[in-house]
C-alpha cells in the first residue's frame, strides 16, 4: 500500500503495516571439524529455502567464507521475510572452501541443520549440532539467531485544536477539518493523515490520532509537514481556510503547547491588515513505541494452542465411506485439516504439547453425551505429544464413543476461556480452533478463536462469526470489544484442480493470517508491552580461541 497523492480529500489516516516482517539471521559456528591437511577449514554456510507450495530445496544465500577458523563468526547477515501463517522450512549447509569455484562439490561438505523460521523467532536462538551421514562423527555446533529489522516502529499520538479560524459558511460559522501532509523530494506534499469534520465551529477540538512516524516522515524528524484546514462543503467542495508548517522535532524539543498561525497566502496578498485565519495549537504531541509479534515472541510470551474436535453425528457413521470421520481410506478430512494447521502452530509451543477436547459425543462406560471431554480420556494429563500425538488420540477416540449431537461449541469455548482468564498479563496467549456464540464473552481476553469448516454443509452462520465487517452482539447488546474470530471452509482448498498437500499449505495460511493482528489487538488493549528478549546475543558461546 502507499499513500494518497496530492490533495486526497477521501483520504482516511494512516494505513496498517502488513504481516510480512523482515528478519535478520546471523550465523556461527562452533568447533567445526579441521578437514583441510596442514591448517584449519575455511568454512562457509549455504542457506536453503522450501518455497510455499514446494517440497524441494533451493538456494537461498551463502555467508562469506572465514578463513582458517573452527569457530567462524559470520558477519554476513542472511535477510528474508517471515510470515507467521506458513511454515518457513531453513536448512544450512556448512562447508569448508577450498579454491574460489562457485560449483559447491568442489569443496568439503561438513554437514548441516535444518529448522523452521518460525522455531527460530520464537525461540531468537538456535545452537543445534551439525549433522551428517555418519551420526557418530562431531561436526560442531552451529548457532543461528534472528532480530526483526527495525523499520521506524513509533507512532506519534496527536491532540490538536485550533482557536479563531475564519467563517466561511454564509449562515455559519465554519465546519474545519484538517490534513496533514509531508513534503517529498521531488517537489509538493503528500497527505498522511485527515482528521474528522467538527460542525458549526471556529475553535474546533479535534479527537486525539495516531500516525506511524514512517508514514509521516519516514524516520526524517526535521522533514516539513504542512497543516491544512478546510472548510468542508457537502458537494464536496471544501473551502480552503488557511495553513502551517511545522516538523516533528520542533514538537517533540517542545514545550507543549506549541501555537503556529494559520496563514492563507491568498488573502496575504489580497489584504494589506491580514494578520492571519486562526492559530493551530498543538496540546499533546507523544512518541510511543509500536511493538510487533516477534517482539512478544522474543520477550517469552507463550503461545498456547487448544484443539476442540467435533464428534457429532452430523459427521456420518465412521464405519462408512461418505463419513467425515471414516478412517478406512486414508487420513480423513479432519487429520488433514489438523496437520496443516498443528504443524505450523507447535513452532511456537515450547513443549510441543496440546490439549485436545472432543464434543457432541456418547461417552463410554454408560453413554453419557459431552459437549467437554479430553479426545485422550486422561483428565490428569489431557496433552497430546506434537501432530502425530493428536491423530493418534483422535482416533483411538473415534473407536471409543458414539457420535451424537447436538453441535454444541460453548463449553469447549469455556474450558479455554477459563485458562485465559488468568493470564491476562502478556505472558500467555491462547489459540482455539473452534467457535461459539459464547465468543463476545471471550473477546476481552488474550484469546483467538479458528473454526474450520469440515465438509461441504451449510457455514453461513459461521461467517457471521467472524466479524471482520461488523462487531459481534450477544443477545443482550453486549458487544464483543475486538474481532477474535477466523472462520475457514476446508472445501474452499479442496478441488480437482489442486494439489492436495497444497491445498492444505493454502488452508494453514488463510486459518493463521489472521491471529498476528488479533494479538497485537489484545496486547494494545491492555497497554501491554512486551519483555525484553530471553536471549543476550552477547552471552552467545564465545570463540573458544578469543578466551
Amino acid at each position: 500500500m502507499c499513500a494518497a497523492q496530492g490533495n486526497n480529500m477521501s483520504l482516511l489516516g494512516g494505513f496498517a503495516a502488513g504481516l510480512c516482517k523482515e528478519i535478520e539471521i546471523s550465523l556461527a559456528g562452533r568447533n567445526l571439524p579441521d578437514l583441510d591437511y596442514l591448517s584449519k577449514s575455511d568454512p562457509m554456510v549455504v542457506v536453503y529455502i522450501q518455497p510455499f507450495g514446494h517440497n524441494q530445496w533451493q538456494e537461498f544465500s551463502r555467508t562469506e567464507v572465514i578463513v582458517n577458523s573452527r569457530n567462524p563468526d559470520f558477519t554476513k547477515k542472511i535477510v528474508m521475510m517471515y510470515r507467521f501463517e506458513e511454515q518457513q522450512k531453513l536448512k544450512f549447509e556448512v562447508y569448508d572452501v577450498d579454491s574460489t569455484s562457485p560449483d559447491l562439490s568442489r569443496h568439503d561438505f561438513i554437514g548441516w541443520v535444518e529448522i523452521t523460521l518460525g522455531n527460530l523467532v520464537s525461540q531468537h536462538v538456535i545452537q543445534k549440532k551439525i549433522e551428517y551421514h555418519n551420526p557418530g562423527l562431531n561436526r560442531g555446533t552451529l548457532i543461528i539467531s534472528a532480530e526483526e529489522l527495525s523499520s521506524n516502529k513509533e507512532e506519534v499520538e496527536f491532540q490538536l485544536v485550533a482557536h479563531g479560524l475564519d467563517k466561511k459558511d454564509f449562515f455559519g460559522k465554519s465546519d474545519p477539518f484538517v490534513i496533514i501532509s509531508k513534503s517529498v523530494e521531488s517537489g509538493g506534499y503528500v497527505a498522511v493523515h485527515k482528521t474528522e469534520v467538527i460542525k458549526t465551529t471556529l475553535n474546533p477540538v479535534w479527537k486525539s490520532f495516531t500516525i506511524p512516524v514512517r508514514n509521516l516522515n519516514n524516520g526524517d524528524y526535521e522533514r516539513t509537514l504542512k497543516l491544512e484546514c478546510w472548510d468542508w462543503n457537502r458537494s464536496g467542495s471544501h473551502s480552503f481556510i488557511g495553513e502551517a508548517f511545522f516538523s516533528l522535532q520542533k514538537l517533540i524539543a517542545g514545550p507543549l503547547p506549541i501555537t503556529l498561525f494559520c496563514m492563507n497566502p491568498e488573502m496575504q496578498k489580497k489584504k494589506k491588515n491580514y494578520k492571519n485565519s486562526g492559530r493551530f495549537e498543538f496540546v499533546h504531541c507523544k512518541i510511543n513505541p509500536v511493538y510487533t509479534f516477534l517482539d512478544y515472541l522474543q520477550g517469552g510470551t507463550e503461545i498456547n494452542c487448544t484443539i476442540a474436535i467435533d464428534f457429532t453425528a452430523s459427521n456420518g457413521d465412521p464405519n462408512t465411506p461418505s463419513s467425515l470421520h471414516y478412517t478406512g481410506g486414508g487420513p480423513t478430512l479432519y487429520e488433514q485439516a489438523l496437520s496443516a494447521v498443528g504443524e505450523i502452530v507447535e513452532d511456537y509451543d515450547s513443549d510441543k504439547q496440546f490439549p485436545v477436547l472432543g464434543f457432541g459425543a456418547r461417552l463410554p462406560p454408560i453413554g453419557r453425551v459431552s459437549h467437554e471431554f479430553h479426545v485422550n480420556f486422561n483428565p490428569t494429563n489431557p496433552y497430546c505429544d506434537r501432530v502425530p500425538g493428536i491423530i493418534a488420540a483422535y482416533r483411538s477416540c473415534l473407536s471409543l464413543v458414539q457420535l451424537y449431537g447436538p453441535t454444541n461449541f460453548a463449553p469447549c469455548i469455556r474450558h479455554v476461556t477459563k485458562f485465559a482468564q488468568e493470564y491476562q498479563d502478556g505472558s500467555h496467549y491462547f489459540i482455539l480452533l473452534i467457535l461459539t456464540d459464547a465468543i463476545v464473552d471471550a473477546s476481552s481476553l488474550p484469546l483467538s478463536i479458528i473454526i474450520v469448516g469440515i465438509g461441504n454443509a451449510d457455514f453461513s452462520a459461521m461467517d457471521e462469526l467472524d466479524s471482520d465487517t461488523t462487531v459481534l452482539t450477544a443477545p443482550s447488546g453486549r458487544k464483543a470489544q475486538r474481532d477474535i474470530v477466523q472462520f475457514v471452509p476446508f472445501s474452499q482448498f479442496l478441488n480437482a484442480n489442486m494439489n492436495p498437500a497444497l491445498g492444505r499449505l493454502h488452508l494453514a495460511r488463510e486459518v493463521l493470517r489472521e491471529i498476528p493482528d488479533q494479538f497485537i489487538g489484545y496486547m494494545k488493549s491492555r497497554k501491554i508491552s512486551p519483555k525484553p528478549p530471553r536471549y543476550d546475543l552477547s552471552r552467545l558461546p564465545p570463540d573458544p580461541n578469543m578466551s
